[in-house]
C-alpha cells in the first residue's frame, strides 16, 4: 500500500482514498478558489501524521517571547479526538507536513441568505444609506434573487470552508417580502452541506417587527428549527424599545431560544436597548448565556468610566457581543469587554451582497484586523487574540498549558501553514485543509 506524502488536494484526496477506501463527493461547482473535495470519514478512524501542535511558551522574564510546538500522531474517530499520540512518522496516515492544528474557524455573525457570490459583480448602491432604505430595495430584490438562493448559499459557504470556517450563525430574514421562503431555502443549502459544515440560525427580522407587520411571521419561525430570536434597532425602526423587546424576549421564552439582535444605534437609544435588555435576562436567568446584541456600536462612543459599567453589567448578565471589527470610526471596546468576561464573538456579516460590497469570507483575517486595530504585536497578545476567529478555542490556555485538542474534543479542525497561532494571526496564513467532525474538506 502507498503511503500518503502530501497534504495537497489530489494527493490528500489520493492517500484519504487508499487509506479508508472512501467515495470522493465533489460539492456543487463554485469559483475556482472554492471548489472543494469533501470525503465522508464519520463511522472511521482517520490518522494524520507529522501534526504541528502547540505544547507551551517560551520566556524572557516575564514576556513570552516563542510558542513552542512538537509533531504528533492524532486520530479521529465518529468525528471526534480518539487519541493524541507521540509522532509516528514511519506510520500509514495522512502526512500533515508538518502544519499547524488549529480549532476551526467559527464565523459567528453572517448571512447565508443574503449575497451575489454566484451572481456577476455588482457593487453598492449609493443611493440606499439608511437601514430603511435598505429594506425598501431588499423588498425589491428579495423576489429574484430567491430563484438562485439555494445554489449561491451553497457556494458562499464553499467560499467559508476554503478559509478554514467549518461554523457559522446566520441571521436569516423573516420579513413580509421572502415570508419563510429565506429560512427554508437557507435550511436546503445547509442540509446538502450538513456533512462538512454546521450553523445556528438567527430569525431576523430584518425589515423591523412592527415596521412591516413581521410579528406572527416570527412566531411560526421560532417553532421551526432555529436557535435564536433576533432583533433590529428598536426605536429607529420600530419606534421605540419596549414593544420590539419585550416581544424578542416573550418569543425566546415560549420557545426556548437564545436572542441574538442587531444594534446599529450609536447614540443614547443604542446604549438604553443594550441596558433594557441586560435587566430582561436579570429577570428571566434562563437567558443568561444565550443572549447576545450584534454590531453594539454604541459601546464604540463612550467615555472610558461608562464603559467599563456597561462591560461590568454584560459580564455579570452573561450577555456577549457578535462584533465584525469594523474598520471606521471609534474601535470597539474588545479589550475592556474581555477584562469583564464579556463573551465576544467574531462574524464577517455581509459577504458581497446589496449591504456591504466588502466580504472576503475569512474570519482568521478579522482576527489581524482586530490585533492592528488594538496594537497587538506580542507574542503572547497575537496567540490570545486567535480566539476571535475560533470561537473562543485556544491551543494553550494563558500559562502555556496544552488545553486543545484533547481526547473527546469535536474533530473540527484546520491545518494551516503556520509555525504558531501568533504568525497564523500576524500573515492570515493560508489554509491547507479543515476537518469538520471527520470529513476531509479542501
Amino acid at each position: 500500500m502507498m503511503n500518503p506524502q502530501s497534504i495537497s488536494r489530489k494527493d490528500f484526496i489520493k492517500s484519504s482514498s487508499i487509506l479508508l477506501a472512501s467515495t470522493c463527493i465533489p460539492s456543487t461547482e463554485g469559483a475556482k478558489a472554492n471548489e472543494m473535495v469533501k470525503e465522508n470519514f464519520a463511522d472511521k478512524t482517520l490518522t494524520l501524521k507529522n501534526v504541528r501542535l502547540e505544547t507551551g511558551f517560551d520566556y524572557d522574564g516575564d514576556e513570552v517571547i516563542h510558542t513552542k510546538t512538537e509533531l504528533f500522531t492524532v486520530e479521529i474517530e465518529k468525528g471526534k479526538i480518539k487519541n493524541v499520540l507521540p509522532n509516528q512518522p514511519k506510520a500509514k496516515a495522512i502526512d500533515a507536513k508538518g502544519l499547524l492544528m488549529l480549532p476551526a474557524f467559527r464565523d459567528m455573525h453572517i448571512h447565508l441568505d443574503k449575497t451575489y457570490y454566484g451572481l456577476p459583480w455588482q457593487a453598492h448602491l449609493k443611493k440606499n444609506r439608511s437601514v430603511k432604505d435598505m429594506i425598501a430595495f431588499e423588498q425589491q430584490v428579495i423576489p429574484e434573487l430567491l430563484k438562485t438562493s439555494i445554489p449561491r448559499t451553497e457556494k458562499l459557504i464553499g467560499l467559508l470552508q476554503s478559509y478554514g470556517t467549518s461554523y457559522a450563525r446566520s441571521h436569516v430574514n423573516i420579513d413580509p417580502t421572502s415570508q419563510l421562503d429565506s429560512l427554508k431555502h437557507l435550511q436546503l443549502a445547509l442540509e446538502h452541506k450538513n456533512k462538512s459544515f454546521g450553523a445556528e440560525l438567527v430569525a431576523f427580522p430584518q425589515h423591523g417587527i412592527y415596521y412591516t407587520k413581521s410579528a406572527d411571521l416570527l412566531k411560526e419561525a421560532a417553532k421551526m428549527e432555529i436557535d435564536f430570536i433576533g432583533g433590529l434597532d428598536p426605536t429607529s425602526i420600530d419606534g421605540g424599545i419596549e414593544k420590539h423587546m419585550d416581544f424578542v424576549v416573550q418569543l425566546a421564552l415560549d420557545n426556548g431560544k437564545g436572542i441574538d439582535i442587531h444594534l446599529h444605534e450609536s447614540g443614547e437609544s443604542g446604549i438604553k436597548t443594550i441596558e433594557y435588555l441586560i435587566d430582561k435576562v436579570n429577570e428571566n436567568p434562563v437567558l443568561k448565556g444565550k443572549t447576545y446584541v450584534s454590531h453594539a456600536f454604541a459601546l464604540r462612543y463612550l467615555d472610558k468610566t461608562k464603559t467599563e459599567e456597561i462591560a461590568e453589567k454584560l459580564g455579570a448578565a452573561k450577555v456577549g457581543i457578535a462584533s465584525t471589527i469594523p474598520l471606521s470610526g471609534n474601535p470597539m471596546p474588545i479589550p475592556i469587554l474581555y477584562k469583564h468576561g464579556v463573551e465576544v464573538l467574531a462574524g464577517n456579516d455581509c459577504i458581497v451582497d446589496h449591504w456591504n460590497t466588502f466580504g472576503t469570507g475569512s474570519i482568521l483575517q478579522k482576527a489581524n484586523i482586530a490585533a492592528q486595530i488594538y496594537g497587538y504585536r506580542t507574542e503572547f497578545e497575537l496567540s490570545r487574540i486567535l480566539k476571535l476567529a475560533t470561537g473562543n478555542i485556544l491551543p494553550l490556555d494563558d500559562k502555556g498549558k496544552r488545553q486543545w485538542p484533547a481526547t473527546g474534543d469535536q474533530a473540527n479542525v484546520v491545518l494551516v501553514d503556520a509555525s504558531c497561532s501568533a504568525e497564523a494571526v500576524s500573515r492570515v496564513s493560508p489554509v491547507k485543509s479543515l476537518i469538520h467532525d471527520g470529513n476531509l474538506v479542501f
